[in-house]
Formats: structure tokens, sequence, C-alpha cells
């Protein structure tokens, strides 16, 4: 996918590094029909079978967001994720001939599900296509979406966010790292591609952690409203969601239980 229009530079590497993960998440899987080739379509959702994912083979498909043209797929991308994601509708026209290799949908997520590996490309995949997606109609319908969707920079010691504060965003690392902290002691940190923020929005709860960038940090954030609307209609990334936060939690568990071991001995 490749957004219409000038995009600064950090966008330029995540849709680069997004562009390789259809074929990782497919592999090993056997499409369920021989290619389909189209030539030309002014709506190709009336031309495709319905419960089916398609990846690009060949050709360019452009994206149209209230008539208005926000962003072209070509060969590679993966198409068919949008069903069921609250998202402003989109026509995807085609000039020219256009050959596409269809998976059926619920085979594609059973593959996915299979692998830990798998589960985690797809949801960077998801929520990497989201926040573009997002950025880009912020800057068509500015008015009507709010400015937080998107992505924000922060300068090494600037603070993601605050112990205590509302939890309206979830974040991820596009680029740098951060530490997490809990009353000023570091409880863990915080790498590229990783999800954070997450949990305080399923709580419904204050920020349980302050996050600190430790070098300079790009960040995509997702509004809790668009975020809990991804989890609903892909249920199976809540579930690798919720076991990468077991992991750490888990690690949290343990850095607490050795904390107090010299504590316990010297008593």
């Amino acid at each position: 996918m490749y957004l219409l229009g000038e995009q600064p530079a950090y966008a330029d590497q995540l849709i680069n590094r997004l562009q390789g993960i259809p074929a990782q998440l497919l592999e090993g899987l056997t499409p369920s029909a021989p290619p389909i080739e189209i030539k030309g379509s002014d709506d190709l959702a009336v031309d495709l079978p319905e419960q089916h994912l398609f990846v690009i083979e060949s050709g360019l498909l452009h994206a149209l967001v209230d008539e208005r043209p926000l962003f072209y797929m070509q060969e590679g991308d993966l198409l068919g994720l949008r069903q069921g994601i609250e998202l402003p509708l989109c026509r995807y026209r085609s000039d020219e001939s256009i050959r596409l290799v269809p998976y059926a949908r619920g085979a594609v997520f059973r593959h996915i599900h299979a692998d830990q590996r798998r589960q985690e490309l797809f949801t960077q995949y998801l929520i990497g296509q989201t926040a573009l997606l997002s950025d880009a109609l912020a800057r068509l319908k500015q008015p009507e979406i709010h400015p937080t969707t998107g992505f924000q920079h922060f300068a090494a010691g600037e603070e993601l966010i605050r112990q205590g504060d509302d939890a309206d965003n979830v974040f991820i690392i596009i680029e740098g790292h951060a530490d997490a902290l809990v009353d000023g002691q570091k409880v863990g940190d915080v790498q590229r591609d990783e999800i954070f923020g997450a949990m305080a929005v399923f709580t419904q709860e204050k920020r349980s952690a302050t996050v600190v960038a430790t070098v300079a940090c790009t960040v995509m954030l997702i509004p809790k409203d668009q975020f809990l609307s991804l989890m609903q209609s892909n249920p199976k990334i809540a579930h690798s969601l919720i076991e990468s936060m077991a992991r750490r939690i888990d690690l949290l568990n343990k850095e607490v239980t050795q904390l107090r071991m010299p504590l316990t001995a010297s008593a």
C-alpha cells in the first residue's frame, strides 16, 4: 500500500516494512482457487467472491474514500481485510488488468493463529495499516477526525504516557525505545513494534505506568474506540495481544520477586 501525496519519512519506512508481511503470513498456505484475472474494474468488490482474502500478483489498484483517491495497492499487498472494520467506505478501482490470488478467509485466520510469530506479524500489519490510513484520513478530513490520530514524535527523556492519566489511545513504537516506570521505578522496556497502553484501555482504568523515551521515538497512536473496534472485528488479534500481555506480566512478576529476595534474606 502506498499513500498518495506527500508523506513523512517515517510513513515511508513503515509502509516498506508492512509490504513484506503478507507473504510471511501466507507462507505454507495453499490458495483456495487459481488466480483471478480482471481486465479493469470500476468497483472491484462486485467482481470478487465473498469470504476471501486476495494477494495482488500483478497490477495496480486505486483506493477511493468518499470518491477521493487516497492510496493505491500493488503486487504483494493483501486485499479484503477491511470487512467488519468501522472505517469510511472505500472503493477499489483498476484501470488495467489485475491478477489476484484468492485465499479462503477462514483458512487464512486459522493459519495465522496456529503460529505465534504469524500472530505477532498480523497484529503489526493491522495496526500499521490502520494508523497509516487514519493519518491519511486526518489530512483528508481534518475537521472530522481527532488530531491525535496518527503519529507523534518524542525526544529522549519525554513522557509518552504518564501514570495516573486517562487512557485515550493505544500506542506502538515505530522507531526508538522507551522505559516503563511505576512510581519512578523501572519495571521494563518498550521495544520497536511493541504495542503498549492497551491494558488501561481494556480495563477502563487510569494509566498504571509512565513510559519515557530513552532515545528519540516515533509513535503511532490509535484512538481507543478505533482500537477496540479492531479487536472486536478480529478476535484472534485480541487473543494474540492478550498472550503478549500475559508474557509481560509474567516477566514483571519475576522481576518483582527478584527485587524482594534480598529484603527477605536480610529480615
